[in-house]
């Protein structure tokens, strides 16, 4: 029962036949079919036929050499059994290494091809940059031919500002002229009215005069004609 028990328990197999070992390590070559529990019952069945091997001081080291055979022989079957143990913990712990291992490729794997993506990304950013950086510089040939254009602008313009300042300073005093001028204008229209006024008040006094001088006139004639009817009514006396 203990024999079916170490089989049942060596067992084990690394998970992946193509596990990489040192090269300075000696390994079956047929490793993927290596079991410890064959190993230990054809280990087993040397024993009970050919007896202990020529080798076993190194084994027994720290045993005492006055045991039995038998004894000798349940001492090599315990500590292979614990060498069957120790040997399936390291499988397993391979197996989980292995595991880790290709998670681990898996990641590098993901990473190898964020890192492609993000090259090109990086790439196409390149040329976005570049294609910008192209036009920034045709923007700022263009920005200073506009600046250019706006300096010649803006002097023309202050140039017109000054014409137009003289003009309105010129225009200013052409108004202050003109504003005398009227002024005198009106001043002379006052005066021929006023002279107008003279002339009509003196015509109308001449036509007072001439009227009053006429009827003055009628009344002499008037005793000029009794004076001649007088005249000659003497003459007849």
């Amino acid at each position: 029962s203990a024999n079916k028990g170490r089989k049942t328990n060596s067992s084990v197999k690394l998970k992946y036949s193509n596990v990489q070992t040192a090269d300075d390590v000696a390994i079956p070559e047929d490793f993927s079919d290596f079991s410890l529990a064959k190993t230990i019952s054809k280990i087993e069945g040397q024993l009970e036929e050919e007896g202990l091997p020529e080798y076993t001081d190194d084994i027994f080291s720290g045993v005492s050499n006055d045991i039995g055979t038998e004894a000798q022989i349940r001492f090599l079957k315990a500590k292979l059994r614990v060498m069957q143990e120790e040997l399936d913990n390291v499988v397993c712990e391979c197996n989980k290494k292995e595991d880790e291992i290709q998670n681990l490729k898996s990641q590098v794997k993901k990473f190898e091809e964020d890192f492609m993506r993000q090259q090109r990304t990086i790439n196409m950013q390149q040329s976005q940059v570049e294609k910008y950086k192209t036009l920034f510089e045709e923007a700022n040939k263009k920005c200073d031919g506009l600046q250019q254009q706006l300096s010649s602008v803006e002097r023309e313009l202050e140039n017109k500002r000054r014409l137009q300042k003289q003009a309105a300073s010129s225009q200013s005093a052409t108004e202050v002229r003109l504003n005398r001028a009227l002024e005198e204008a009106e001043k002379y229209k006052l005066e021929l009215s006023k002279l107008r006024q003279n002339n009509k008040d003196i015509a109308n006094e001449e036509h007072k005069k001439i009227e009053v001088l006429k009827s003055e006139n009628k009344k002499l004639e008037k005793q000029k004609g009794e004076l001649m009817i007088g005249f000659k009514k003497q003459l007849k006396l």
